[in-house]
């Protein structure tokens, strides 16, 4: 047993509860957390030296000494023993090579509490930049694809059967839309990310007198936390972007969904270039997408990461807790990783599928898509909906028996006929009633894919786009000015001292 470097034990874990604990050594953690960490600490240490808690000697010689091991990529601290984690590994570190009476005043007025909790916000306010971003991306060029097909037509689906027509572009204009929504999720739940915990020390604040909002600005936050409790019992704003990101991921995965569906022999709708799909071991016809089982596999991992956070973090007490702070964000990480990688693979096979609109148009056709519009020409004509349609559904059956595969196969005027015959009126349909293309865009009411109501939806969409680039682009140099005060700080701190 080795000493533990607190007055209140006497000796530290046994090696083996250590190795469990915290692992063999720090390494992942020095790659993952402790450039935060420093970062943090440069920030407390200008602060402190600002506010007379320390002096201006000692801070020099602490931030010249973290900023030596930030060069080095940490080095020094690689594949060294972490007992009592990554933080004391690294303190221990500092006191070792400076002395207690310099590294021992980093820690002055905070806790690990605190500064665990600040570096999750920084950890997330960098995974969630970077996913907003992806999906920005991906949103782009849903918008560019749904423009260019605007006037694609095929099928809208509806139980997996073909329902009424509608155009490729207006199906991505959709997901679009839903994507949307999605990112409006993220952006909402970051909110949270504007406060900067550092303060709370163990969950009470401190009778230190620091300057909790100095340090904050210099760490690119909007305002310190104003309840030190819930800045480090808390990892709502965590759950609530892993829970954003995962809906993201439905959204994905739903779209990989008819892709794949679309792409295969008896569909034939979309097609795939040979670097977006895989070949069989066996069967050498084959031609997998295998990217969009990825897509779709990818949505349940996010799902099972958020619920093992939240299930994790479930009936805890509402304080600083190991279940919360370190088992209950464990998911989170791995997660928001995941779904920037499968924004990619979706940007890959949205700007790589190539639709084909002959098979596209024919499976318009020979399902029969046009017969609500041909129940509504009825309406028109003064019959009543209910048997307008139940007229159409018997017409379409009569034509299936009768070997029929479309209404396209029989001209206008001979189904006028057959449907005056069976409502006992004179109706008349003409070929526009009968032509999907024109039947898609007749649909000008109720946000349908005719050509205003589909403009203004994209006009919308795209308007809101660049507004949300704007906002992403705004809060990075917000971040990055944070980041060069920060530096300046330290640089002109150091060279008073020297």
């Amino acid at each position: 047993m080795t000493t533990t470097g607190t007055g209140r034990l006497s000796r530290t874990l046994t090696a083996r509860a250590a190795r469990v604990v915290f692992g063999p050594n720090a390494d992942e953690a020095l790659d993952t957390e402790l450039p935060h960490i420093t970062e943090i600490d440069q920030a407390h240490l200008v602060m402190l030296e600002a506010r007379g808690l320390a002096g201006t000697a000692a801070v020099a010689k602490l931030l010249t000494e973290i900023q030596f091991l930030r060069t080095s990529g940490f080095a020094e601290l690689r594949g060294r023993p972490a007992p009592r984690g990554l933080y004391l590994l690294y303190e221990s570190y500092l006191i070792d090579h400076l002395g207690a009476d310099v590294g021992g005043v980093l820690h002055t007025g905070r806790s690990r509490n605190d500064l665990k909790a600040t570096v999750h916000q920084l950890r997330m306010r960098a995974a969630a930049s970077e996913t907003v971003s992806g999906l920005l991306r991906l949103q782009a060029v849903l918008l560019g694809r749904a423009r260019a097909h605007q006037s694609t037509v095929m099928p809208a689906y509806s139980q997996f059967q073909p329902a009424v027509p509608a155009t490729y572009g207006y199906y991505l204009l959709g997901v679009a839309e839903s994507l949307d929504h999605d990112i409006a999720g993220i952006v909402r739940a970051g909110e949270g990310l504007r406060r900067c915990p550092l303060g709370a020390a163990g969950g009470a604040g401190t009778d230190v007198p620091i300057d909790a909002g100095h340090t904050a600005e210099l760490l690119g936050f909007v305002e310190p936390s104003s309840h030190a409790g819930y800045a480090v019992a808390s990892r709502d704003t965590l759950l609530r972007i892993l829970s954003a990101a995962a809906l993201a991921g439905l959204t994905l995965s739903r779209l990989a969904t008819d892709l794949q569906l679309w792409s295969t022999a008896e569909f034939g709708m979309v097609e795939f270039p040979d670097e977006l799909v895989g070949s069989s071991s066996a069967m050498p016809q084959k031609r997998n997408p295998f990217l969009l089982e990825h897509l779709k596999g990818g949505a349940g991992s996010l799902i099972g990461a958020w619920t093992a956070a939240a299930s994790t973090m479930r009936g805890t007490p509402f304080g600083n807790s190991v279940e919360v702070t370190t088992d209950g964000v464990a998911p989170v990480w791995p997660a928001m990783d995941r779904l920037r990688d499968l924004t990619q693979l979706a940007i890959a096979v949205v700007a790589g599928a190539r639709p084909r609109p002959d098979r596209m148009l024919t499976a318009a056709h020979r399902g029969f898509t046009v017969a609500t519009a041909v129940a509504n020409r009825l309406v028109a004509q003064g019959i009543p909906f209910r048997v307008a349609h139940s007229a159409t559904g018997r017409l379409v059956t009569e034509l299936i028996a009768d070997g029929v595969g479309s209404f396209a196969e029989v001209p206008a005027d001979v189904l006028s006929a057959r449907l005056s015959a069976a409502l006992g009126a004179d109706v008349v349909l003409t070929d526009h009633d009968l032509d999907p293309a024109m039947v898609a865009g007749a649909t000008r009411f109720g946000g349908g894919p005719g050509r205003a109501p589909f403009r203004a939806a994209h006009h919308r969409l795209v308007r809101r786009w660049r507004q949300r680039v704007r906002q992403v682009a705004a809060v990075q140099r917000r971040h990055q000015a944070a980041r060069q005060r920060l530096a300046s700080a330290v640089t002109d701190l150091v060279k008073g001292a020297s």
